[in-house]
């Protein structure tokens, strides 16, 4: 029988949760390699043994969003199944065969004065992860930090609120296996809508906040946190087809971006195509895109060129070029050049993930060059970046800022640096 969520007591304030991480960070960083990756072997193993468990608790919250009215693709993120939670569970092993970055010397050197100096990885120290939807998301993040040395305190949707609690139960329990501190994962859950904005203002304990949802949880934290925030962003991406374009490849590469997993921040939501493949590629690629369920919403000249589908297509608005959709719908558009496209994408794009599909070297560079994004692609679908596919073992997010790390984060991500010197009895003259 599936665990009931796990609310946190009243006499357990948000505060003392962090502070009780703290604590543990403190504990995790000292902790050698091995028992941190037993930690996670423990973790991976409990996933398994309590699949069914797992799963039932999903299905109730699935359930309950069904009720709710929720799209199918939100569904979808929510959603775990066995073969899901299996994939999570690999996901932990792959996350503990990565080399361990802690305590990695990055850069060293002998100065003049004869003292080594050395620039050495090192843990955040608490980690607070604030998401929507996916309770994968609860496990995936729980690995990187255990693996980077860090605590985690998680805050969870509601809509997944039974599903989020038993893997954090699953995963504190198999942190204390191995004589961590059970406190190394802690869940937030069962406060008002004031939660959020206490726990994003612990200045004192939590090093750093990663947000992964949408723009309505961003400009809450945006609103009220004083620790720093990496923002996991939204990703309004995509798909220039140039002139000089394999066309097969082309449809492969749309159709994948878009279709996939339509309900994730890496799928394409635009659909830009050079005015002299449009006539023949866009009958091709909208026949294709339409028989796979999706909504088009073309601008005049790619209907044009769409022939008798274009008459089917619902006209694009200065909206549709803006909106990240996460679902079955795709803006299309017809431009002249790569730099119009550029142009187009720095404008609109998230700075995510996007792609150019093209025959020429020169297109290729000017786009590389010239699109202000975490992740740009030459002849392949946005849906590769991801912390899987980079091999990362996952990601703690996606970021879109520069500063302190972009694109999907990792366990190298979730580490700091200190500078380590030693000396022979050196003082400064």
């Amino acid at each position: 029988m599936a665990a009931e969520p796990v609310i946190r007591a009243e006499s357990t304030t948000v505060r003392d949760v962090c502070a009780a991480a703290k604590e543990a960070s403190r504990a995790l960083a000292r902790a050698d390699a091995q028992t941190r990756n037993a930690a996670l072997h423990a973790v991976a193993a409990a996933l398994s043994e309590r699949s069914a468990a797992i799963v039932a608790a999903n299905e109730r919250d699935v359930e309950a969003a069904t009720e709710a009215g929720l799209s199918a693709a939100l569904i979808d993120r929510l959603k775990l199944t066995p073969d899901r939670v299996a994939g999570i569970a690999f996901d932990v092993l792959s996350i503990a065969a990565l080399p361990d970055p802690v305590g990695e010397v990055i850069e060293g050197r002998r100065l003049d004065n004869g003292l080594d100096l050395r620039k050495v990885r090192v843990p955040l120290g608490v980690v607070a992860v604030v998401y929507e939807a996916r309770p994968n998301v609860t496990i995936d993040c729980t690995a990187l930090c255990l693996k980077s040395g860090n605590a985690i305190v998680l805050r969870g949707s509601s809509m997944a609120g039974g599903s989020n609690a038993i893997l954090a139960e699953i995963a504190r329990d198999a942190v204390a296996s191995v004589g961590l501190p059970p406190a190394s994962v802690s869940l937030v859950a069962g406060g008002g809508r004031e939660e959020l904005p206490e726990l994003v203002t612990q200045s004192e304990f939590l090093d750093l906040v990663i947000p992964r949802g949408g723009e309505g949880l961003k400009a809450v934290l945006a609103e009220h946190a004083t620790v720093p925030v990496v923002y996991a962003a939204s990703g309004n991406c995509h798909v220039f087809v140039d002139a000089s374009a394999d066309l097969s490849d082309a449809v492969a590469i749309a159709v994948n971006a878009k279709v996939q997993r339509p309900g994730v921040c890496n799928a394409a939501e635009t659909l830009l195509v050079h005015s002299e493949a449009a006539a023949e590629f866009l009958p091709w690629a909208m026949r294709e895109l339409r028989e796979s369920g999706v909504e088009l919403r073309a601008d005049g000249r790619a209907r044009v060129a769409a022939g008798e589908l274009g008459d089917t297509v619902a006209e694009a608005t200065e909206e549709d070029w803006a909106t990240e959709y996460l679902a079955l719908v795709l803006a299309v558009k017809v431009v002249d050049s790569v730099e119009e496209a550029i142009e187009h994408v720095n404008h609109y794009g998230s700075g995510h993930s996007e792609a150019i599909v093209t025959g020429s070297h020169e297109s290729a560079r000017a786009f590389t060059g010239g699109v202000d994004a975490a992740c740009v692609y030459v002849n392949a679908s946005t849906r590769f970046t991801d912390g899987g596919q980079f091999g990362l073992g996952a990601e703690i997010g996606n970021s879109t800022q520069k500063l302190h790390a972009r694109g999907p984060l990792g366990v190298r991500e979730l580490c700091t640096f200190k500078y380590v010197v030693e000396g022979t009895g050196q003082v400064r003259p």
